[in-house]
């Protein structure tokens, strides 16, 4: 009986407790509009009639431009690879998700070393033409921040509405060809319509990460949400007010997150009939002469914008500067960073691999409503899990100052190794759970009759399946933990500086040549996810 109990009871406990841990900074958020008294209305009502309007107004600009800019560009490569044949169609296929390697605050410095006022090209056509002033637009400013998200973010729309359009356009455009639609006509009528849902969901992961960010606009000099939570906390060390506009960030974010699964239940409801049957039968529309050399620059352009540019940009400065590189500090930044980012690996895949046993071993609607709460965590940016994190911290330290909260928070690796949990454990679990659904009920029913229950269960039947999707859940976890700025620059203890950090940092004091080392390594490092998306894309 005692067993039985066990059984049933502390499963569901351990669920809770981890569940708890990694919704801790949205409800600590949340609960610290309990606090809300005179003070804080004084404090809300100052933000309303300065700052408060400027952020709300900045970041509405800055997602919508985004928000058109990788819609067209997503939708103008994914249709160009699926429905047309042209010169280097394959590569392209590939090659179109090379930005996601690209940290977007790297390419915001790159672009700002080359075309700032004192940069390489704007000093070139100065001496050439004997030209003066400014003769480009400040790249620091509200449009270059659109450029940099738009090329480094494309890639989630690209990547959707390319399955999108894969399962049915081609075929149903065929269709459309022999019922007489001229070419035009059937991209207006058949391939949109099939690709809005996964247009939609694109846009909302984009914008997502724009809201996210921090070290774009606070290069740039933009006020948006992210950058105020940090002036709120860092330079007025008002958590009120900070709590107050991660609140506000929330709901943006939820908004979002509301659009993304609304797009995704209607791309599942387009793709549930006919699927891929027949696709194969109809071929891509070749395109010869000037419409295949307009799909080449359609295709090549992001490309050049998102990756090729900015890598070559940040060479120039490191090939210069190669004598002044601190390749010491470089070989204690890259330490710092693969353990940070191998521990946070290795503890999110075991906690995503839990929950999604405990799920699959119980599957009621309790343990989904947890999951789908611990899921949420990647959608919320890394300064409200700062902010979520600190405020209790600072609670308890009020409550019992003996405890040292504050210093195991914000001196050890815990504080930071838990916000990484509680931004990325759920990229695992999607993971994890994708390999879960690959595994048929049955083969737990036949290991229950023949006595394998529990533990053994998952090591004897689900783990030998599992692997390659355990291995692929640590390794995305590791990239995006390497490249993670701005709960990293707020929790990492004293002198354990990380490459995402350091490269802010050296960018923010105009010293690229130094920061293109750890840039580019932090580049390196996000080729590798972008290679094992591009081998699986092909394997389809």
């Amino acid at each position: 009986m005692l067993r039985r109990i066990l059984f049933i009871y502390l499963p569901s406990t351990l669920l809770a407790v981890l569940v708890g841990l990694l919704t801790l900074p949205v409800v600590s958020v949340l609960l610290s509009w309990l606090q809300f008294d005179g003070e804080a209305a004084s404090i809300l009502s100052q933000m309303l009639q300065t700052v408060l309007p400027d952020y709300v107004w900045t970041s509405l600009l800055l997602c919508l431009f985004v928000a058109f800019g990788v819609a067209a560009v997503g939708m103008a490569t994914a249709s160009a690879v699926t429905l047309f044949e042209f010169p280097g169609r394959r590569t392209f296929e590939w090659a179109l998700l090379l930005p996601l390697a690209m940290p977007a605050y790297v390419v915001a410095y790159a672009y700002t070393d080359f075309l700032q006022y004192g940069g390489p090209l704007q000093s070139w056509l100065r001496t050439a033409f004997g030209l003066q002033g400014r003769l480009l637009p400040e790249v620091r400013s509200l449009g270059g921040a659109v450029l940099v998200f738009t090329v480094a973010l494309y890639p989630y729309v690209y990547l959707l509405a390319r399955t999108a359009l894969s399962e049915r356009a081609v075929h149903l455009m065929e269709a459309a060809r022999l019922l007489g639609a001229p070419l035009s006509r059937r991209i207006r009528e058949v391939a949109l319509p099939l690709a809005r849902p996964a247009v939609a969901a694109g846009v909302a992961l984009a914008l997502m990460e724009t809201l996210a960010d921090f070290g774009v606009v606070s290069y740039f000099g933009i006020q948006t949400f992210t950058a105020g939570i940090y002036k709120a906390w860092l330079s007025m060390d008002n958590r009120m007010a900070a709590a107050q506009l991660a609140t506000v960030l929330l709901i943006f974010v939820a908004v979002l997150l509301r659009i993304e699964h609304s797009a995704q239940r209607r791309m599942r409801f387009a793709g549930a009939r006919g699927g891929r049957a027949g696709a194969a039968d109809a071929a891509p529309v070749q395109l010869q002469g000037a419409r295949a050399l307009a799909a080449w620059l359609v295709c090549a352009l992001p490309i050049a914008l998102g990756f090729v540019l900015p890598v070559l940009f940040m060479l120039r400065p490191l090939i210069l500067g190669w004598d002044n590189l601190l390749w010491d500090n470089f070989i204690s930044w890259t330490i710092n960073s693969f353990w940070l980012a191998s521990l946070s690996a290795v503890l999110a895949t075991a906690l995503a691999l839990s929950l999604a046993f405990a799920v699959r071993r119980q599957p009621n609607l309790l343990n989904r409503a947890a999951i789908q709460l611990a899921s949420l965590g990647y959608a919320v940016p890394g300064a409200v899990i700062v902010v979520g994190l600190l405020l209790p911290v600072g609670w308890l330290q009020a409550a019992a100052p003996q405890t040292g909260a504050g210093y195991w928070i914000t001196a050890t690796v815990l504080g930071i190794v838990w916000a990484y949990l509680v931004r990325f454990s759920a990229v695992a679990l999607q993971t994890i759970q994708s390999g879960y659904s690959r595994i048929p009920a049955s083969f737990d029913d036949s290991a229950r009759m023949l006595g394998t229950t529990g533990a053994g269960l998952l090591a004897r039947v689900h783990w030998p399946l599992l692997q390659r999707s355990v291995a692929v859940a640590g390794l995305l976890v590791f990239v995006d933990v390497m490249k993670e700025l701005p709960a990293t620059l707020v929790l990492r203890p004293f002198n354990s500086d990380t490459l995402a950090v350091v490269t802010y940092q050296l960018a923010r004091d105009e010293r690229l040549g130094e920061a293109a080392l750890p840039a580019l390594a932090l580049v390196l490092v996000g080729l590798l996810p972008v290679a094992l998306l591009s081998r699986t894309l092909r394997a389809k």
